[in-house]
């Protein structure tokens, strides 16, 4: 008999704009002018306003993620107790706007994922280190040649459900162009009442955000905005300790070798040696290094992971040239 999860995904139909808007904006555009917006408003009203808005029928189980981040703790103690203040109601999931700082490689970026997993919902993803345009939140006006609408927008018109986790990764790292913040829009988008009516500058239509999840990560909070400090709750995240680590590192093990029909020729639990060794490297880097390692041992024919097949810490690294 296959397993029922223990917390079904309860759904209903929310609008996230008015089809009315719509058709008033589409309706005043030339016939032969603005073909992207068009092509826009037509979508818009070829998908329709309703959203899936989800949440779990109850306080879903948990144990497996307080045991992947052991880290994180504190965060998921936040997710917990907001889901309990839901289940068994009529009200929606409300989880306030989260920061999580800390420094890289600790696992925040992969946190902001398992949650939108654990909560049934779609997940969209904003990397503001990698930005190339400042308004990638909000939408450019579509005066602009090459504009087009906003991560925010394309999430919840183009996605299944109104109720998405947006993921901000590294907020602090946010740059503007000239004087234009793209930091701006979240001021409004991460207060309940006023996300109700967000505008994205290149559709120009009210858009209901206010159900969106959003979990920022940051390395250094000075670099974010107070208005934005002040909306959020802050939850600092610590590098893993080494037992922490080990116990990372472990799962991860038994994650990629039950993940493929080639695990069956390695041992089911790597060596202590293997483990304190993988205990000096962040997470973030630890699955890298165990894909390495597999194949390097396949490679001798060897089921058993050895020291020597990973790939030397940072730090350790030899360098490469000549020696005198």
């Amino acid at each position: 008999m296959t397993a029922v999860p223990a917390c079904l995904p309860i759904a209903q139909m929310r609008s996230v704009y008015r089809c009315a808007d719509v058709e008033r904006r589409l309706a005043k555009l030339p016939p032969k002018d603005h073909e992207p917006l068009r092509a826009t408003y037509e979508r818009m009203l070829e998908k329709g306003p309703e959203r899936f808005q989800v949440k779990p029928s109850g306080v879903p189980a948990m144990d497996h993620l307080y045991g992947e981040l052991p880290n994180f703790h504190e965060a998921l103690d936040d997710v917990r107790r907001q889901l309990a203040l839901c289940q068994d109601s009529r009200d929606a999931l409300e989880i306030t706007p989260m920061l999580l700082l800390g420094p890289p490689g600790v696992g925040k970026t992969h946190f902001a994922r398992e949650v939108a997993k654990l909560l049934g919902t779609g997940c969209g993803f904003v990397s503001m280190a990698s930005l190339t345009a400042g308004w990638v939140l909000s939408g450019a006006s579509s005066q602009w040649k090459g504009a087009r609408p906003g991560k925010v927008f394309e999430t919840l018109v183009d996605g299944a459900y109104a109720n998405p986790v947006i993921v901000i990764d590294e907020i602090d790292k946010a740059r503007g162009e000239h004087a234009y913040d793209p930091l701006g829009s979240l001021y409004s988008l991460l207060e309940h009442d006023t996300a109700h009516e967000f505008t994205d500058e290149f559709a120009e239509v009210a858009i209901d955000a206010s159900q969106v999840i959003w979990v920022a990560t940051a390395n250094d909070e000075r670099a974010i905005p107070e208005p934005i400090l002040n909306r959020v709750n802050v939850v600092e995240v610590q590098a893993p300790d080494r037992d922490q680590a080990r116990s990372i590192a472990l799962r991860l093990y038994t994650q990629i070798r039950g993940a493929h029909d080639w695990g069956r020729r390695f041992d089911e639990a790597p060596a202590e040696a293997v483990l304190e060794r993988m205990s000096e490297l962040a997470p973030r880097e630890m699955r890298r290094a165990w894909q390495a390692a597999f194949g390097n041992a396949r490679l001798d024919a060897r089921g058993a992971i050895e020291v020597r097949d990973l790939p030397d810490p940072p730090g350790r690294r030899s360098p490469i040239g000549f020696t005198h």
